[in-house]
């Protein structure tokens, strides 16, 4: 079976998942927030990657996320569904156990904390390639995982049909270019790291899945739009006025900085499960500053 990538080039955001002051899930403000994103010009949507939180939800939220997630967005752009863990097993049974209604592709990290060779790594996905029929886009986080996945792994994972892409945030300029250069045809390449999908895209990525794009949908994606059509003078203008505010995203470890923006532009509480925890006061503050000065304090 031969696959449509061509939906999935271009801006996806790893929605965020809003919970509510007791801790649970906040389902009016996940529709605010997945339509500010639609309406903001994102091309797809992933729920339930890391900065969605999946790994605090149980399977049974995790489901009712999805559910919620095909209601509100309605075909409007497609969904990429996180589906990982550390045991191969499990990831099989949780996507065996979901209905796949209304999904269009699944998103599944390497194995965390288990530290696979590059030979387990491999079978990690064939085997879950082989459970569903559905595409799927590998994730090569090792910031998260503990184990990066090499060029060499990702090319023969490849070959496997349902495989057709790699979202990469290893950061590994020689697995970048690597990739880059060897990837077959009808194979995606997608930005994992905001600050890295200009000069990503330069080398012939598809595209970014982005966590700033929560808060700056319409920026992040007349950047990438600016780099798919060649413009990037007007892309790196769009970059740089980013930056800094990307910077601090990440300073108190995500999703935490982004749930906080989320909150400040009003689309969702500062709330998040343990372990993670929000902000410091000095880190939102300034946060609120770079939002204003960026004009998109009260959704703007």
């Amino acid at each position: 079976m031969k696959y449509n990538i061509d939906s999935l080039k271009g801006t996806g955001v790893a929605a965020i998942t809003p919970f509510q002051h007791d801790g649970s899930v906040d389902f009016p403000a996940l529709e605010r927030v997945l339509n500010h994103l639609i309406d903001n010009g994102v091309d797809y949507l992933v729920i339930l990657g890391s900065t969605g939180e999946y790994m605090t939800l149980s399977l049974a939220e995790r489901y009712q996320v999805l559910d919620a997630a095909v209601e509100i967005i309605n075909g409007r752009v497609p969904i990429v569904a996180g589906f990982g863990a550390a045991d191969t097993m499990y990831v099989t049974e949780c996507i065996k156990g979901y209905h796949m209604k209304g999904i269009d592709c699944l998103l599944s990290a390497s194995p965390n904390y288990m530290k696979p060779s590059q030979e387990g790594i491999y079978h990690h996905y064939k085997t879950i390639a082989a459970c569903t029929d559905l595409p799927i886009l590998l994730y090569n986080v090792p910031s998260r995982t503990g184990r990066s996945m090499a060029a060499e792994t990702t090319l023969r994972l490849a070959e496997i049909d349902n495989i057709i892409g790699m979202k990469e945030a290893s950061n590994d300029f020689e697995i970048l270019n690597h990739l880059a250069k060897y990837r077959p045809d009808n194979f995606l390449l997608i930005s994992g790291d905001d600050l890295n999908a200009l000069p990503l895209m330069s080398l012939g990525f598809d595209g970014v899945i982005s966590v700033v794009a929560n808060a700056t949908p319409k920026l992040f994606s007349e950047m990438i739009n600016a780099c798919r059509k060649g413009d990037y003078t007007a892309a790196r203008n769009l970059h740089f006025q980013a930056t800094d505010f990307i910077n601090m995203l990440f300073e108190d470890c995500n999703p935490s900085g982004i749930k906080a923006a989320m909150a400040e532009l009003g689309l969702c509480e500062n709330v998040l499960r343990f372990p993670l925890v929000p902000v410091s006061n000095d880190l939102q503050d300034r946060m609120a500053i770079e939002l204003e000065a960026m004009h998109l304090v009260g959704g703007h």
